[in-house]
Parts: C-alpha cells; structure tokens; sequence
C-alpha cells in the first residue's frame, strides 16, 4: 500500500511542477510569481513546464551575484532537512520518480553500487553551495556541468525544439548528456537511484538530517527477527536495520512495509525507540 501511494504522488508531483502546457507547446518558459518558489525537489526551474524555482538554482544564483540567498530558500532547505530529511527525495522528487520509473521498467535484479562513491555527492554539496561566490563570472556549477534534470527536461527540449540554443550547444551539452545517458544506462542495468546515490548534493544536503529529523525511522530490536527483508527492498543499499536513518536513505518506507514484524515504522521522534 505504501509503495502504490508513493508511486502516485511522485507521478503527481512530476506532472504538477512541471505541467505548464504552453510552455511545452511553445517551449518557452513560464514567468510567473510562483518561480520565486522552490520545494527541496531536483527539478530544474529552465524546464519549459515548470511552475517553480529549483532550491539549487536560486542558491547558486544569489552566491554569484555576490548576493545573500534569500531566507526563502534557506528557510526551506533547512525546514525541509530537520522536519523529514529525504522524504523529498524518495516522494515528491522529480528527477527520483523518473529514476524509479526506467528501473521499474528495466525489469532487473537491483545491482550493488559502492557506498563510498556517496562521498562524491557531499563534495558536489560544497561546490554547489560555496563554489558560486568566488566565481569571476558567478558560474552555477552544479547547474552548469553537473544537473541531468536541468539536461533532460529543459536542455534536450529546448535544443531539439529551437534552432537558436542548437546554435550554442556546445562540449557542456554533450558531456551533460553523456552523464544522462550513463545514468539511464546504470538504471537499466539494476542500479537503483544511482544519480541519488552518487551525485546529487541536494540529496546530501537532506541526508544529513537523517538521524535527528522530527520525522524518522524508528527500529525496534526486540522485534527484529534478522529476517533481512527490509534490505532486500532498500533501492539505495542502506544496511537496513543497523543503518537505519543513514544519510543515503530516501525514506521510501518500503522496509516498514516489507518488515514481517513491524520492527521498522516512521513517525515522530523525540529519541530513538529501544
């Protein structure tokens, strides 16, 4: 039951934050007030349907122009982080829903993927959100080089669509897409999550919320039969249930679902259950 509703709230979100239909059709971009608006999403605010801001985008935009960012997006980022942690990741974020989707329909065993290449993620945290301000010319380097939500929603469209950016395409747009490319391919092949797993600095960012959000997972060991269940579900390879609330965990709660025993929930913690 979990897993269904998870499913249809990422299937609204992705259409919600991104289903502004005359800008697909005439792929240009809406302007409205609600762009001054970010949820703590991977969704790139170029898109030609997008509705909102991208949190990443407005923060690096604010540190190039040698700017404090607003306390909007700071606010958010930080509320979001110590209310649930990467529950954002695992339901309403769109780049992850389309994650989930390519490994669904790739029908393969989920495939390891090496825990310390998280440490690649924290990185491109810190150059996402400190690299802007000591740029000469305020480069959004995440934004720029490294953002295959920005590269597939907004950059393939907008270059396939109109002949004046296929004219500035250039190595940044291909090196983007190989990323994209490589990403779709690991997904295909049974790497669940890779660009969360790996890359993605907002994913970081929330992560590291994980252990004292108000919101998290609780295990209950004298229920816990070691059955290991909750890990074979886990599409991010947490070891479930030592690792409960580690920093990786997207708190999809398909472990709460899948425990026999009821020995991993979620809810509201003022300490964690013994």
């Amino acid at each position: 039951m979990v897993g269904k509703w998870r499913r249809w709230l990422q299937l609204a979100s992705l259409l919600l934050l991104n289903g502004y239909l005359p800008g697909w059709l005439r792929l240009t971009l809406f302007t409205g007030p609600s762009k001054g608006v970010c949820l703590p999403v991977l969704n790139c605010s170029s898109c030609p349907g997008a509705f909102l801001g991208c949190p990443l985008g407005a923060w690096q935009g604010y540190l190039g122009a040698r700017r404090s960012p607003p306390l909007l997006v700071g606010g958010i980022l930080l509320l979001a982080g110590s209310a649930l942690g990467r529950l954002f990741c695992g339901w309403l974020c769109p780049f992850g829903a389309l994650q989930d989707m390519v490994a669904a329909g790739s029908r393969r065993r989920s495939l390891p993927w090496p825990s310390r290449l998280r440490l690649l993620a924290y990185l491109l945290l810190l150059v996402t959100f400190l690299l802007p301000y000591w740029s000469p010319t305020g480069t959004p380097y995440f934004c720029k080089y490294f953002c295959p939500a920005g590269e597939l929603m907004a950059g393939w469209p907008l270059v396939l669509g109109r002949p004046e950016f296929r004219a500035l395409v250039g190595w940044v747009f291909y090196a983007k897409s190989l990323l994209v490319l490589a990403v779709l391919l690991l997904l295909l092949l049974g790497v669940n999550r890779v660009f969360c797993r790996t890359l993605c600095p907002l994913g970081a960012w929330l992560g590291l919320f994980n252990r004292v959000s108000l919101w998290r997972l609780r295990f209950s060991p004298s229920a816990c039969r070691r059955c290991h269940q909750c890990r074979r579900v886990c599409p991010v390879g947490v070891q479930l249930p030592e690792e409960a609330n580690s920093s990786a965990c997207i708190r999809c709660l398909a472990c709460t679902e899948a425990c026999p025993t009821g020995a991993l929930s979620f809810g509201y913690c003022r300490q964690e259950r013994r």
